[in-house]
C-alpha cells in the first residue's frame, strides 16, 4: 500500500487524480494541470510535498565535520538561518542525490532529500554518520506545504503573525525563519518567489485550508514538473543519477573546490574527470517548430548523434516544446531532435528557459 500524507483527505475532497510517486499516493494535478501551472506563474500555488525526507541532525559540530565530508558544497559557506543546495556523491562522483541542507545554528543542520531516493540516502548516510559520531532524526512528525508565486510572500498573512510574517519577508532566498513552530525556508522548485513550510504534521490540515481560503490555487505534480523545468531545475533519475556526475549534468556550481584538502567523498572522481575533459554538458533545448519533447530523444547535430533529452514537455509559459539534454561538449547551438520519426529543429540555450522576474 502507497503511503500517504497529512493531506491525502484534502486531495480526495477537491477531486485532485492521485498517482504513485516514489511509493506515496500523490496528487498529480486537481483539474487542470495548465490553469495550476499559470497560477503560479501570475500568482500564487500551494503544494504538498509532504513526501519529501526531512532528517535532522541535532549535533552542529559532529554534524558540521561530517557533511563536509558527505556532500560536494562546503557547508562550511553556511551561517545560521542559510540553506546550500548540494548533491550526495558515491567515491565514483556519480550523483547519489541532490539535496538541500539548512543551518539550524545550535539545533544542528537539516536536510531535505527526495522521497524516491530515501532508503538509499540513509542507506549511504547512515554508516558514515556513525564513523563521525553525529546523530540524526529523521523527521516524519512533520509536513511541509510549498507555497510559490509572486503573490506568496502577501498570501502569508493568512496563517502567520505579522511578527513571524515581518521576519519571513525579511528574509533572503535560501534562508529560514524558525517561529511559531513552523520552519519556513524561502526555498521552492518552480523558479518563482515563495517558501517552504514544514510544520508538525497535525497541523498541516489547517494550514491547508487556510491558504486555500485565502486564495492560494492548490496544485498537483504534474504542474510542479512544468514549472522546475522552465526554471532549468534538475529532476533526479532523470537529467542526473548515479551514473553521472555534477560535471556533465549542469551542476558543476554545487561543487566546492575550495579549500583542496577538503576531501569530500567523490572529489578524487571528479578532478580526473575536469583534468581530462568534460565529456558532455547540459543544455537546453528550445523547439522551433510545433511539437513536444519528452525524455530519452535522441539529439543530432547534422548526421552526427551527439546526445539524448533527459526531460522535456510542452512549456505552458513559452507556448512551445523545452526539454534538458546531456549532449556533446562540443555541440553547436543548433540541433535537431528525433521526435516521433521525424527530425525538428530546435535552439540550443542556457536554461533557464523562463526567470524570475520575466
Amino acid at each position: 500500500m502507497a503511503k500517504r500524507t497529512p493531506l491525502y483527505a484534502r486531495h480526495l475532497a477537491l477531486g485532485a487524480k492521485l498517482v504513485d510517486f516514489g511509493g506515496w499516493d500523490m496528487p498529480l494535478n486537481y483539474g487542470s494541470q495548465l490553469m495550476e501551472h499559470h497560477q503560479v506563474r501570475t500568482a500564487a500555488g500551494l503544494f504538498d510535498v509532504s513526501h519529501m525526507t526531512l532528517v535532522d541532525f541535532p549535533d552542529p559540530i559532529a554534524t558540521r565535520a561530517l557533511l563536509r565530508t558527505l556532500l560536494a558544497n562546503d557547508v562550511a559557506r553556511l551561517h545560521p538561518g542559510k540553506a546550500l543546495y548540494t548533491c550526495l556523491l558515491n567515491e565514483a562522483g556519480g550523483v547519489i542525490d541532490d539535496l538541500i541542507v539548512y543551518d539550524r545554528d545550535a539545533a544542528g543542520y537539516r536536510l531535505v532529500l527526495n522521497a524516491a531516493t530515501r532508503d538509499k540516502d540513509l542507506a549511504w548516510i547512515a554508516p558514515i554518520a556513525e564513523r563521525f559520531g553525529a546523530a540524526w532524526r529523521e523527521r516524519d512528525d512533520l509536513a511541509m506545504l510549498a507555497v510559490q508565486g509572486p503573490e506568496a510572500l502577501a498570501k502569508l498573512a493568512a496563517i502567520l503573525d505579522p511578527a513571524t510574517l515581518a521576519k519571513v519577508n525579511a528574509s533572503r532566498r535560501f534562508h529560514a525563519v524558525e517561529a511559531d513552530n513552523l520552519f519556513i525556508a524561502r526555498t521552492g522548485y518552480t523558479g518563482e518567489d515563495g517558501v517552504e513550510i514544514m510544520p508538525p504534521a497535525e497541523l498541516a490540515p489547517m494550514l491547508w485550508d487556510q491558504l486555500l481560503a485565502a486564495g492560494v490555487t492548490p496544485c498537483g505534480l504534474g504542474a510542479r514538473d512544468t514549472l522546475r523545468l522552465e526554471a532549468g531545475m534538475n529532476l533526479y533519475g532523470s537529467d542526473m543519477d548515479e551514473t553521472t556526475t555534477p560535471l556533465v549534468s549542469g551542476l558543476g556550481w554545487t561543487v566546492a573546490w575550495q579549500p583542496s584538502d577538503r576531501e569530500f567523498i567523490g572529489r578524487a572522481a571528479l578532478e580526473r574527470q575536469r583534468t581530462a575533459g568534460i565529456p558532455q554538458m547540459l543544455v537546453g533545448l528550445v523547439l522551433e517548430e510545433r511539437g513536444v519533447l519528452r525524455s530519452h530523444q535522441t539529439v543530432y547535430d547534422g548526421d552526427r548523434e551527439i546526445g539524448l533529452t533527459t526531460s522535456g514537455a510542452f512549456s505552458p509559459t513559452l507556448n512551445r516544446g523545452i526539454a534538458l539534454a546531456r549532449v556533446a561538449a562540443d555541440a553547436s547551438d543548433r540541433c535537431q531532435v528525433e521526435v516521433r520519426g521525424k527530425r525538428l529543429a530546435a535552439l540550443t540555450v542556457k536554461p533557464p528557459f523562463v526567470s524570475h522576474p520575466r
